[in-house]
């Protein structure tokens, strides 16, 4: 395509031939004129604004995002998604280092970086915006040559001014794909060239050389948004598919029952009230472990699923799951069509905000079965996280290493509701 025929430089032809010596590796290469220069910058923007997704995206940016989330959320989950809001602008002004954006789907990641993106071309900077998925299609394409060849789309993408990454780690992990995305972000690391990544993955999930290279403090900042679903406001957990809190959701400490109309021993009714009142102040101010032992029927996965229920109301869902049920969970990632690893699944619920276990001592007592539990009970003791335990089991039937960190007093306060199973009101 021709240049201007005025132009001093080209004289019209629109190309120039580097004068250098004919060793120089730049020998015999064509370039633009700088008078065709603005037309093939709007032509790239055009081009890569076609192989972005924002033409989708468009009406996403920082004007529309609510930046304390939905009415109702609790103060940290409204904190960060803030935070999340004010570090995506501050990128988007000064488009320095690498930016992560971690979370669950729904929490807004995908909004604040096509917000980033939107920003950055109205600032007239050269911007692509994908999945990886669709980034890796784009260059399977590339091999037919139609528009570019194979080199070009790759050099494109790897220099690209701003690179946004939406969706990370949801691509055909082939060997194939795995180099090309390290040898795109490794050569965007070590230029240091301003990128986007959004992902619902843990950092630890990424492949290794990735990995090492997000968790770069110099270069990436990193931001995890703690909040649920925007799309579906019902599911406050985080992990819906792990937790039985909604099944419990009619057990509050306004309906349980203190049983003063029972033939039930003073003692016995008093160490009920007891159990009553601890529960509540622990739900108003949870900190450290409860344990609940008692009989079957007397009330231990009310109390559990009442302080559960308390804390959803104020904004900070725990996860309640059964023992059974999450050995259950654990062993179902093991399935070749399993969307998540166990290893995910696992820090998932090892670092939840506050844990209620329900029905400890009934599970299958396999060697796997009583490491993983183990695992997961040292690692809420050591970090002195919130939990709360229901066990019908004597003593000599707990794993003794389990039994020790929970007798331990400065963290777990272990309550006995000795009465009789519940039989309803008569």
């Amino acid at each position: 395509m021709p240049g201007d025929p005025n132009c001093p430089i080209c004289g019209g032809i629109g190309y120039l031939r580097y004068d250098v010596p004919i060793d120089h590796p730049d020998f015999g290469k064509i370039v633009p004129c700088s008078c065709r220069a603005e037309e093939i910058t709007q032509s790239a923007r055009s081009r890569l604004f076609r192989m972005s997704s924002l033409d989708a995206l468009k009406e996403l940016r920082f004007e529309n995002f609510e930046k304390r989330g939905r009415v109702g959320l609790g103060k940290t989950q409204a904190d960060s998604i803030e935070n999340a809001y004010n570090q995506a602008h501050n990128f988007a002004e000064n488009r320095q280092g690498w930016l992560l954006l971690t979370g669950r789907y729904g929490c807004g990641k995908t909004h604040l970086a096509a917000a980033i993106a939107n920003h950055a071309i109205e600032a007239g900077v050269s911007t692509l915006f994908l999945t990886l998925p669709d980034l890796l299609d784009w260059l399977r394409y590339a091999y037919s040559g139609v528009d570019m060849s194979f080199e070009e789309r790759f050099e494109e993408i790897r220099e690209i001014p701003l690179l946004i990454l939406d969706d990370f780690g949801t691509q055909n992990a082939t060997a194939w794909a795995q180099e090309k995305i390290f040898q795109i972000m490794n050569h965007r690391y070590i230029n240091k060239l301003p990128t986007v990544v959004t992902s619902n993955m843990l950092v630890n999930d990424f492949e290794g050389r990735v990995r090492s290279r997000l968790q770069d403090p110099n270069l990436v900042t990193v931001v995890n948004i703690q909040a649920p679903d925007y799309r579906n406001p019902t599911d406050d957990t985080g992990h819906p598919e792990l937790s039985t809190l909604g099944l419990h959701s009619r057990q509050t400490f306004g309906n349980f029952s203190l049983r003063q109309n029972e033939r039930i021993p003073k003692q016995d009714l008093q160490d009920l009230k007891s159990a009553f009142d601890t529960a509540r102040g622990f739900a108003e101010h949870p900190k450290g472990w409860l344990l609940f032992t008692g009989p079957y029927g007397s009330g231990k996965t009310h109390l559990a699923a009442a302080i559960g229920n308390y804390q959803a109301g104020m904004g900070f869902p725990p996860l309640m799951v059964s023992v059974p049920d999450l050995l259950d969970h654990l062993r179902a990632t093991f399935s070749p069509n399993s969307s998540v690893s166990l290893d995910r699944r696992f820090e998932e619920i090892r670092t939840t905000r506050m844990l209620i276990l329900d029905d400890l001592g009934t599970q299958s007592a396999t060697p796997w079965a009583r490491e993983k539990l183990y695992q997961l009970f040292n690692y809420r003791y050591n970090a002195e996280l919130p939990t709360v335990i229901t066990t019908s089991s004597k003593t000599e039937e707990l794993d003794p290493r389990l039994y020790s960190r929970m007798q331990d007093r400065r963290i777990c306060t272990v309550v006995l509701i000795p009465v009789p199973a519940y039989q309803g009101e008569r």
